[in-house]
Formats: C-alpha cells, structure tokens, sequence
C-alpha cells in the first residue's frame, strides 16, 4: 500500500506476506474461473483461480531483491505524502481511475515494444487471478488508504497500515497455519500498539473516526491480497502481472467515481499545482517504479524479507509528513508506533521462510 501508495509485501502488501506450504488450500472451497462460485472442494488446475499450493518462489540475486526493497522502502513511504497533498484539491477514486489508467497505459506500451504483443496474451485463469489480486490490493487496499487520508494525516496514516503483517498472520492463522506463543504476543503487542495509536484522537475528534475505519479496512484488502498471491495462477512475468493489476485498479476507481457522483462534479480548474504535480508522483514513483518493485518482489524473495517494508515505510511517511506539511509527532503516537513497529519486528524475524513447491504445468 501505498501505498498502498500503490502499492503489493510479498512473497507476495502490502502488502505482505505469503503462506507457508502446510497452509493448504483457501478455506474449503476454490473459486471457479467459469462461473465465479464457491464451491466444496478444489477445481481443477485448468480451470480455477485458486488452487492448493503456491506459485514457486524463484530466488534472486541477492542485490537485486535489496535494490528492489530500497526503491519499497523509500517511494512508498513517500506515497503517503503524494496521496495526502492529492486528495487536498481531487476528488479520491476519480484520481485512483486517473492513476492506475496511465500506470497501466505506460507499462503496457513498454511490454509491448519489448516484447511484442504476444507478451499480453494470457490464460482465462490467469487474467482472472490478476485481476481478482489487483482488485484487493489497489481497490480496496490501495482505494482505502485514499479515502481514509482525506481525514488522516499522512505520517498517522502510515503507522496504522503499518499493522498489514499481524493482520498477515491472523489471516494465515485462519487458514491453519499454528501460530505460536512468540508470534501470539507480537500480533497482541501491535494490536495494542494501534488502540494507542488511534484512540485519543478518535475520542478527542481530532482525526474522524471514518478515517480510521476506512485504513483499518485497506489493511485488510492488502493483506488478503497479499497473501493470496500465492495461491492464485498469475502470468509468470510480473510486469504483465502488474499491467493488469493497473487495469483492476483503474477500473475500480472509475466505478466508484462514477458511483459515487465525483464524475458529475470535476471542476479541474480549483485542482491546485501541487495536487497534480502529487498526482503524476503516484502514477510514477509509486505504481510504475515502486508497485512493479514490489510485485516482483512478491515472486522472487522470501516473505521474511519482503515485509521489512512495513517498519521502514511509517518512518518514511511520518520524517516527510512532519517536514513538508508540518503534522505533529505526539507522544501517543510515538509510544503507540513504537509498539506496532517492535511488534511486526518480531513476527517478521521469526517467521519462517517459505520452502519453494514445484508450479504446476
């Protein structure tokens, strides 16, 4: 997340975290690429989205994976502020539409003059898989954080999502992954960490309530999606990957402009400089650069390291919203990220790295 900034942790948030290969398959039931439904019991290989196992994890050099974590850790982190001085002057899922359509323009004229067309050409189930992750992690996930900042300050914003890789663990807890003693209290620990965070200004009225609820409920799109990666068939390049994750997310910003009657009232002429300039940042930085960054990141490192970026992304965020937009640093918000950041420290130096499984024909 930006992101979300755009944002998807990931050995596969996002942001961020992948499941081990004990997890076996999501729920009892697998989505069918024919007709959309749950049902009891796994569908094929061919036909379905998820499927039980996970996509093989194929290992990087090692200065490639922390190149890619360095471009992670410092453009998303400044996604935040982008998003922030953009929702100041522009109606929110208009620019999300905005955003991922030219992401998705850009990077597919790119693919396309490198590869040619067939590079586009993918399987039923693996533009659906594509498009089923794009919709979580930049739709809901990325989309939250958006809506969510029109009423939080950026750096506050950061930390809450800063709580993506204990939501991982619950989700992975859920799907029968044991989670021990160690890992019980990090996930408690961050929890508490977060109450601390948000409830004085809950109570206070200092920042909305909606706010709040509306990050609380990004984090757990991206961390869905996130760890979902995995278990759903995508392309094996993960720029074409991405390419249609753009095209998930653009979607999803337009309906829900168009929903929520922001089409009906654009007025470019009151967006101020600073809001467009923040704009082509996010299309840039954070989606072309830092999104590809992290989907690749998603197929080629360990979850271990991958979801550093969880506790590297609020410092960023909180050091730029305090020196560019002046937001206060409080002592709650200090003790509580101080116990959200120790707390996914602990859970992510402890979790076991994926062993890889042999991707399917």
């Amino acid at each position: 997340m930006a992101s979300p900034g755009s944002v998807s942790a990931r050995d596969g948030v996002v942001a961020n975290g992948s499941v081990s290969a004990r997890d076996g398959v999501v729920a009892n039931g697998s989505v069918s690429a024919r007709d959309g439904v749950v049902a009891n019991g796994s569908v094929s290989a061919r036909d379905g989205v998820l499927r039980r196992g996970k996509t093989a994890l194929r290992e990087a050099p090692a200065w490639q994976v922390w190149g890619a974590l360095l471009i992670v850790y410092v453009i998303w982190g400044s996604t935040y502020l982008g998003i922030r001085i953009v929702v100041e002057t522009m109606p929110p899922m208009f620019t999300i539409g905005v955003r991922f359509l030219a992401a998705a323009v850009i990077m597919g004229v790119i693919l396309v003059v490198r590869h040619g067309t067939r590079v586009l050409r993918i399987t039923r189930t693996q533009l659906l898989g594509s498009l089923f992750i794009g919709f979580l992690l930049l739709g809901l996930g990325n989309g939250g954080v958006v809506l969510g900042e029109r009423d939080v300050p950026s750096g506050l914003a950061a930390l809450i999502v800063g709580v993506v890789p204990l939501v991982v663990l619950v989700i992975r807890r859920s799907l029968g992954e044991r989670i021990d003693r160690v890992q019980a209290a990090g996930v408690t620990g961050g929890l508490l960490g977060l109450v601390i965070l948000v409830a004085p200004l809950g109570i206070s009225g200092t920042v909305k309530p909606v706010g709040i609820v509306l990050l609380l409920l990004s984090t757990i799109a991206w961390s869905y999606g996130s760890v979902l990666t995995r278990r759903v068939r995508l392309p094996r390049d993960p720029f074409v990957t991405t390419f249609y994750q753009f095209i998930a997310g653009c979607l999803f910003g337009f309906v829900a402009a168009i929903l929520g009657g922001e089409t009906n009232d654009l007025h470019p002429a009151t967006w101020s400089m600073a809001s467009i300039l923040a704009l082509a940042y996010l299309i840039i930085a954070g989606s072309l650069i830092g999104f590809s960054a992290f989907t690749w990141l998603l197929q080629h490192a360990p979850v271990t390291r991958v979801m550093t970026y969880a506790y590297v992304n609020p410092v960023v965020a909180v050091a730029l919203g305090w020196f560019v937009l002046g937001e206060a640093i409080t002592p709650p918000m200090i003790v509580g990220a101080t116990l959200i950041l120790a707390s996914v420290a602990i859970i992510v130096r402890l979790q076991r790295p994926t062993p890889p499984v042999p991707e399917p024909a």
